[in-house]
C-alpha cells in the first residue's frame, strides 16, 4: 500500500472511502475535492468532504478513521503524514433543491472512490456562486466544465429551477464553444 504522505487527493479519497465501505458504511465525495480531481488539480482543496448514506454516529466513525490513523480535531479528521483532511459534513446528497443524479465510481491504485458525477460537481459550484455570487465557485465550475463531459442541457435545466437562468447564461458565456459542444 502506498504511503499516506504519497497520496493524491483522489487516492487517499479511495483509501478512505475503501476501508469506510469494508466496516459497511458507505461515503460519497461531494465538495472542492472534486474539483481537484476533476479538474487535475488546477484548483487544490485540501479537504475532502464526505457525507454518509447512513451515518454510523460520530463515535463509530472515529474508531473507523483512528484505525487507519486518522485523528479527531474539532470537526475535522486529520492524519499526521497528510496536509489533507477530512469532513463529514450533514446530508443529504444534493445540491440546491435536488438531490445529486449521478453517483460515479473511480478507480485509484489505493481503492475505489464513490464521488458526485462531473455534472453534479458543475452544480455543487454553481450553487454557491447562484446564492452567494461565489466568484471563487463560478471559476471552480467552469474549470470542471472545461476539463470534463458534462450535460449543459442539464445544468441549464438545474438553474432554472434554482431560478437563476441569467447566472446560467454568464457560466455559458465564459466556457469556450468547443466545451459547448462536447457538453451538450
Amino acid at each position: 500500500m502506498k504511503p499516506v504522505k504519497d497520496m493524491t487527493i483522489g487516492e487517499l479519497g479511495a483509501f478512505v472511502s475503501d476501508h469506510l465501505e469494508s466496516h459497511s458504511v458507505k461515503v460519497t465525495l461531494t465538495g472542492g475535492a472534486c474539483v481537484s480531481i476533476y479538474s487535475d488539480n488546477r484548483y487544490q482543496s485540501w479537504d475532502l468532504d464526505f457525507i454518509e448514506e447512513i451515518p454510523p454516529g460520530r463515535k463509530r466513525l472515529s474508531e473507523l478513521l483512528a484505525e487507519i490513523g486518522f485523528k479527531e480535531e474539532r470537526r475535522y479528521f486529520r492524519h499526521p503524514e497528510t496536509e489533507f483532511f477530512l469532513e463529514f459534513p450533514p446530508g443529504p446528497l444534493s445540491v440546491g433543491g435536488e438531490p445529486m443524479r449521478e453517483i460515479i465510481d473511480k478507480k485509484f491504485s489505493t481503492g475505489t472512490l464513490r464521488m458526485i458525477s462531473p455534472t453534479d460537481c458543475v452544480k455543487d459550484r454553481l450553487a454557491a456562486f447562484y446564492h452567494w455570487d461565489d466568484r471563487q465557485s463560478l471559476e471552480q465550475a467552469l474549470m470542471v466544465a472545461r476539463a470534463q463531459d458534462v450535460d449543459l442541457l442539464e445544468i441549464q435545466r438545474w438553474s432554472e429551477r434554482e431560478g437563476e437562468p441569467g447566472k446560467f447564461d454568464k457560466f455559458m458565456s465564459m466556457l469556450p464553444d468547443e466545451s459547448r459542444v462536447n457538453g451538450q
